[in-house]
């Protein structure tokens, strides 16, 4: 009980932004307008609250329990209103992309931060946070490399500027190249940063997209695994070469760095696949999952400090933007040469 009590007053800042937004993109789709969905509406709402009513000792736990668990907790509840065969689909498309990006990433990535003078790890947590799946990547790998708080502050900042850049101008984007929705879903799956901003992404240019760019993220949140354990790796090497003849050792934790979110998922896509779910508790299954990305967005931007953010450094920021608008080319571009955009489907 003292645990709820604790949550409440963040989670409730969260869910009454969710509403807000909710109710604006109503008024929106009802004026025939389509410029912005409920996700990144309710992440303004929140940076601007952030702006004028810092987060306290009161809210923190509840909008820091909102923007991750909750987040997680709706992509699980998301499951049920997708087919398992879809998304085994939507996946094998985009292992293909991911190879590529990834590549993009830890390949011109690492020449990128050392043309810039970042030190290896900075570097590494904002490749790794553009290749796979923005602050979960970091906050993974960063205990395995030993970053400090500033590598990982930069990290964060140089993924996080770039998604809200994203958010915005992606379904635009998408719209002037006439994407299909599984074509759009596969671009802003594979080349938005993190989880929040993908899922606010896509449901912005279409629910169907939406839904693809979610499945997508997750396939590729599932990266996570073996690039931690190589940077464990790496780690270990160096510090061995640091410490010559020290039994120097990094400890790795497969439970720790596993999303485990992605088998409730996969559990409820699996139900829905054999017909135990029925149609009308997934319709509303899906709707409530909706509403709490929505609100998961609004905590996000309660977290977020514009103006910190901006300070926190050219160099990141750049090599940052560099790398991602990389990604972002060689994600349309694959997808070209695999005949999916502009209109192609993903079977």
């Amino acid at each position: 009980m003292k645990t709820v009590t604790k949550l409440l007053p963040g989670c409730v800042l969260a869910l009454v932004i969710a509403a807000i937004a909710k109710l604006l993109e109503t008024l929106e789709a009802n004026a025939g307008l389509h410029l912005i969905g409920a996700s990144v509406i309710a992440l303004f709402i929140g940076m601007l609250v952030n702006h004028f009513y810092k987060p306290n000792g009161k809210t923190n736990p509840g909008i820091r329990f909102t923007s991750k668990k909750v987040l997680k907790f709706a992509i699980i509840l998301l499951g049920a209103s997708l087919n398992i065969t879809t998304v085994l689909t939507v996946g094998k498309f985009s292992l293909t992309v991911m190879l590529f990006t990834l590549a993009t990433c830890f390949g011109l990535g690492y020449f990128i931060g050392k043309a810039l003078g970042l030190n290896w790890k900075t570097s590494s947590l904002i490749n790794a946070g553009t290749g796979i799946c923005g602050g979960s990547a970091i906050a993974a790998i960063a205990p395995v490399i030993d970053a400090t708080d500033m590598d990982v502050a930069y990290g964060l900042s140089a993924t996080f500027l770039f998604d809200m850049v994203m958010v915005v101008v992606f379904p635009i984007l998408g719209r002037r190249l006439g994407l299909s929705d599984a074509a759009f879903g596969l671009w802003a799956g594979t080349a938005v940063n993190d989880t929040s901003s993908v899922v606010a992404t896509g449901y912005a240019f279409s629910e169907a997209a939406g839904d693809f760019a979610t499945m997508v993220k997750l396939t590729r949140t599932l990266a996570i695994i073996p690039t931690v354990l190589v940077f464990a790796a790496i780690s270990l090497r160096l510090k061995k070469k640091e410490e010559t003849g020290a039994d120097a050792s990094v400890n790795v934790s497969l439970k720790s760095v596993f999303p485990w979110f992605i088998l409730g998922f996969l559990a409820l896509s699996g139900l829905t696949s054999l017909g135990l779910i029925p149609g009308s508790v997934s319709s509303a299954l899906k709707t409530l999952s909706k509403f709490l990305m929505v609100a998961a967005l609004g905590a996000v931007g309660l977290n977020t400090d514009f103006k910190a953010l901006c300070k926190s450094g050219a160099k990141p920021m750049l090599h940052g933007f560099i790398i991602s608008l990389l990604v972002v080319l060689v994600a349309i571009g694959v997808e070209y040469m695999l005949g999916i955009a502009p209109t192609g489907t993903l079977s």
